[in-house]
């Protein structure tokens, strides 16, 4: 699709344009051969850009009215500038044609309008399609400084695009001069002081010290003109969402806007020390430049803007620098003092949100922050910036747990648990996503952690108890998988052979895994089987090195949880506590007696060990049955006349061998379960079939020989 045809997709575009054309037209006659005020049409021009913003076919045809010369009066050209909302990024022919624009001459734009103009470049740099177009014309915007009447807006103008290369002894003498001249113009004293950044030994005296403008990337001349122009061009990118996003620029200095949204307690990237042959980050304008500079680039004044600034926390996670880091800590080691002590204007929740950016990005946890989060926890109400507090603490290193525990964990559960199961539910996700990290980095590593074994040891059986509690608190099926994600991050640990280097493996307590097994939910049991089947896998590999690790008690646990589930789901002999290692479920035999007794009484043709099978199962005997109807189905179509009789269910040994017999589907019945446990598996429950294929070494092998649908 062509830009034109995109374009064109604008609501109304065809009513602005029109309008846009009879502007155009107007705009060729003298007031008296036109006969009509124009003024009403150039307000309603005004208002449809201003409602819709102008798409770069638009926006190029008025550039081209208000920069030649024409017979609209000034004010109506004035009011044109003023609602130039582009509704995309803004080329750079349109950029050179204002440029050219500029200047003394006959067939220029008065300076009125040539001020309006470059005040327009000044509000839509940040949208222009290439800000560097500027760069290139440098020097013919500094030598128009002469001019008075645009002065101001080319001070501002400037001072946005100037880099150190634009920094050169001549245009420093020239702008002292012109300084003197113009009795230390502010606008000038404000450009002065952008070249001083730079070059700060060669630019002294009083000169910059006078009244000056604040040019800076954060100051914008029209806040709500902005605001407005932001709110077209996100609306057109909504209206072109199937097309590819253009990537933020993540490779500049990060510039704080004064409506807000970005950290005041931190300063921005400013660098005074460099030097000629140095770089400094804010001439950083993209990755290349990045790269290729990298050891030439100067740290900044302030440090501590590493905190906020992204630009800079690649620059020292690629070049680390011990004291860098070190005046960061004695930084945030001060503003704890103050947040501790109750200072006026320290914004917790803005430090917080400083903070998580920073560890985010940087994927660290400085020591300093420990320090400062056991300071804070305690003054911490539970709610402000709960998320943040959190997302920050999950990227807590592996330490002895006891110091966690005393500094971190319990003063955080002290204030976040409030007798809910919405409370535990938080903490538990943030405990999945702390081993998760804590996971990626031991994978990381190439050779043993001292203390991983036991933090995460510590941590598990921590977990284990919050899990045990909130599975009776709340016993819902989305709650189970909340559980579950803690503990596939933990089968994870307990799967992967250069994992087990540095843990050993921790088992779930029995009664969750009964609770969790019982649960009314498919997907619940098919992923309770896939953890438990690759725990197996990881006690097979642990045996083969670490045997004296586990002892026979714990592997005996285990084993119980295999044939016990493999019992209910497999062998129809459910609650048998006599096989070797089974533990009947941990049902208590008086129990089992009564349910027994109660389930022959309903004489329904089934007793109490077969009801936990893949057919009886109140989770999985829909599947099943459903799985078998298919199975009759496929054989209708192929020969109606072959298939007398369907199965009405449930399906078993006995029913299958009738059902033959009487001229139904001829399936044995091994073939129907593992049928069923392939069917679960294209159902996206697999862990249900990995567990007996891992467990039963029968079950595999007729897989194997098992011809498939």
């Amino acid at each position: 699709m062509s830009g034109n045809q995109e374009d064109a997709e604008i609501e109304d575009t065809p009513d602005l344009r029109e309008v846009l054309s009879d502007v155009v037209q107007a705009s060729k006659l003298t007031a008296k051969q036109r006969g009509y005020n124009v003024k009403p049409t150039v307000e309603r021009l005004a208002s449809l850009s201003y409602d819709q913003g102008l798409l770069p076919e638009d926006l190029g045809q008025l550039i081209d009215l208000v920069t030649t010369p024409n017979f609209l009066d000034q004010a109506s050209l004035g009011n044109i500038i003023r609602n130039l909302y582009p509704a995309t990024k803004v080329s750079d022919d349109l950029v050179t044609k204002v440029i050219s624009s500029l200047g003394h001459g006959k067939l220029k734009p008065s300076l009125a309008i040539q001020g309006a103009l470059l005040r327009w470049l000044i509000m839509i740099y940040h949208v222009l399609d290439n800000q560097t177009i500027l760069s290139r014309a440098y020097s013919v915007l500094f030598n128009l400084l002469d001019t008075a009447a645009i002065r101001k807006q080319l001070c501002h103008l400037l001072a946005l695009i100037t880099r150190r290369r634009h920094v050169r002894p001549y245009r420093i003498q020239s702008l002292l001069s012109l300084s003197r001249q113009t009795g230390n113009d502010p606008a000038v004293t404000g450009l002065l002081r952008v070249f001083k950044d730079y070059y700060p030994e060669i630019i002294v005296g009083e000169v910059t010290r006078a009244k000056a403008s604040a040019f800076k990337a954060s100051l914008h001349p029209d806040l709500q003109w902005r605001e407005r122009l932001d709110e077209i061009q996100q609306a057109h990118a909504a209206r072109h969402a199937d097309r590819a996003d253009r990537p933020l620029d993540a490779f500049r200095v990060a510039r704080n806007r004064v409506n807000g949204k970005g950290s005041t307690i931190v300063p921005e990237v400013h660098t005074s020390n460099a030097t000629e042959n140095s770089i400094t980050l804010e001439e950083i304008e993209n990755v290349d430049g990045f790269v290729n500079n990298l050891e030439k680039i100067e740290l900044p004044n302030q440090l501590i803007a590493v905190l906020g600034d992204p630009l800079l926390q690649k620059l020292l996670i690629l070049k680390p620098d011990i004291e860098a880091h070190q005046r960061v800590g004695s930084w945030l080691a001060s503003y704890g003092q103050d947040l501790m002590s109750g200072e006026p204007g320290v914004d917790p929740e803005d430090c917080l949100e400083m903070l998580k950016t920073y560890v985010s990005n940087t994927k660290t946890f400085p020591p300093i922050f420990l320090a400062f989060f056991s300071e804070y926890l305690k003054i911490w109400n539970g709610h402000d910036g709960r998320d943040s507090v959190l997302t920050i603490l999950s990227y807590v290193p592996i330490l002895p747990f006891p110091e966690l525990s005393a500094r971190i964990f319990q003063p955080l559960e002290a204030k976040i648990l409030n007798n809910t199961a919405d409370s535990q539910l938080q903490l538990l996700e943030f405990y999945t996503i702390l081993l998760q990290r804590w996971t990626i980095s031991l994978a990381s590593l190439d050779q043993k952690l001292a203390q991983a074994s036991t933090t995460i040891a510590d941590l598990v059986t921590h977990v284990n108890n919050l899990c045990l509690a909130l599975i009776q608190t709340s016993p819902t099926a989305s709650t189970h998988s909340v559980i579950l994600d803690f503990y596939e991050q933990t089968a994870v640990l307990a799967s992967d052979p250069k994992l087990l280097l540095h843990t050993r493996i921790m088992i779930p307590p029995s009664p969750l895994v009964y609770i969790l097994h019982f649960s009314f939910s498919p997907s619940t049991l098919s992923r309770l089987c896939s953890i438990l089947s690759n725990y197996k896998a990881g006690f097979q590999k642990a045996m083969t090195t670490s045997r004296s690790e586990y002892t026979s008690e714990y592997i005996n646990e285990f084993n119980g949880f295999l044939m016990d589930i493999c019992n209910c789901l497999w062998r129809s002999r459910a609650f048998n506590s006599s096989d070797v290692n089974s533990h009947g479920c941990l049902v208590p035999m008086a129990l089992t007696e009564d349910l027994t007794s109660y389930v022959n009484s309903l004489r329904m043709g089934a007793t109490l060990s077969t009801l936990f099978s893949l057919s009886y199962s109140p989770v999985l005997c829909l599947l099943a049955i459903s799985y078998f109807r298919e199975l009759e189905d496929e054989e209708l179509q192929r020969n109606a006349e072959e298939l007398s009789t369907r199965h009405a269910g449930p399906v078993t040994r006995t029913s299958l061998s009738t059902l033959a017999n009487s001229g139904g589907l001829r399936v044995g019945w091994d073939d129907y379960r593992l049928g069923v446990l392939s069917y679960l598996e294209g159902k996206g429950m697999a862990g249900i079939g990995q567990l007996m294929y891992n467990t039963m070494t029968n079950v595999m092998k007729r897989r194997s020989t098992m011809v498939p649908r």
